[in-house]
Parts: C-alpha cells; structure tokens; sequence
C-alpha cells in the first residue's frame, strides 16, 4: 500500500491560535514537548473548545508555518468567522497537496506519526514533487475503531 497520495486541493482557511516554537528545528524532543504543552494548556483553559465551536466542520488543523522567521504551530480549525483570541487567519493555496493518512491512540500521536512519516520518509524520497515553504497542517478528521483517524497535508511542487 502506497503510504501517501497527491491531492488537488481548492484553497482553505483556517483561524488558528498559535505558540512560537522556540526549541531548534532538529530538537525533535524539545518541540515534540513545547506542541504538547501548548496543547495541555488551549484544553485546560477553554481556547480549543472556543475555537472548535466556529468550526464549520469537525476538523481540527495541527498547523506549522513559518512567520517572519519564528517556526509558529496553531490549533486551528476552518470558519469564516473570527475570534479575538485567535493569532491568524491561515491561508492554504489552491494546488497539489502530499496526503499521508494515518491512524493513532490519540490526536497527539497521529500528529506525530503523520508528520514525522511525510517529513521523515515521503519529502526526502521524493523526485517528482517538492515541499517549498509555506504551512502545512496534520487534520484531525475523528474516531473510528477507537482510534483517532486523520491526514498531513502539506503543499508541493513538481519538479
């Protein structure tokens, strides 16, 4: 079975609420700890349950992107309505997207295992398409069989 698929995509919107990662981009530990912190404390205080209850869908977006220079990472979901608590409008362009889907015990772990699997395995595979910047999202999609289900979407290029 083919681990990942292209998809054409139409261009999304997601409002995030967001953290600057501060660990190194190699220090897979360190940002694997700040996400999951940052996660821990949207939950206790109420910001996701706020943001989830915009959602015109029950997706939630696990967002990296870059912003003038700091490595940014939102929960976020697709409205079209804002919030004064959200951080950013997140714009995702219309085109091919790298769709790794997965499933885990918990939305943290599928993040992880779809990001690490596109980013680890798929991106430095590839010869016929490429990641060049921009955001990119692990989408939450539910629960099936006890097990939270979802994709990583991340924007490419053909070479």
């Amino acid at each position: 079975m083919e681990i990942y698929t292209l998809e054409e995509k139409d261009s999304f919107t997601v409002l995030g609420i967001g953290t600057e990662l501060k660990s190194h981009y190699t220090d897979f530990a360190g940002i694997t700890k700040e996400k999951a912190d940052f996660w821990s404390a949207i939950k206790q205080d109420g910001r996701l349950d706020t943001l989830k209850s915009l959602a015109a869908n029950d997706y939630i977006f696990v967002v990296n992107e870059a912003v003038n220079n700091k490595m940014m990472h939102y929960a976020g979901v697709m409205t079209e309505e804002s919030l004064p608590e959200a951080d950013r409008v997140i714009q995702f362009p219309k085109g091919e997207y790298l769709v790794v889907k997965g499933e885990a015990n918990s939305a943290e772990e599928l993040s992880n295992m779809v990001t690490g699997i596109a980013f680890g395995q798929v991106l430095p595979e590839a010869k016929s398409f490429a990641y060049v910047g921009g955001p990119n999202t692990a989408v939450i999609m539910g629960q099936r069989n006890g097990l939270v289900f979802g994709e990583m979407w991340i924007p490419v290029v053909r070479k």
